[in-house]
């Protein structure tokens, strides 16, 4: 397609050919499934992340207070 020919495959959209569109079947995805070693580092890291960034803040306010 070209800005001179814009609607070159016109013919092939038609709205007669709907009558003969393909089946598309849809599967269900399988559920993700984690180790339990994995599930219980993601928790612990995410939980230390919270303490840290916690402690960062108190500290950088004990900071500003001075």
């Amino acid at each position: 397609m070209t800005a001179e020919n814009p609607l070159h495959d016109a013919d092939a959209y038609l709205d007669d050919d709907l009558g003969e569109a393909d089946i598309v079947e849809w599967y269900e995805a399988r559920p993700v499934t984690v180790s339990t070693a994995v599930a219980t580092g993601s928790v612990i890291g995410a939980f230390a992340l919270g303490v840290l960034t916690a402690v960062g803040a108190l500290a950088l306010l004990g900071y500003m207070d001075d």
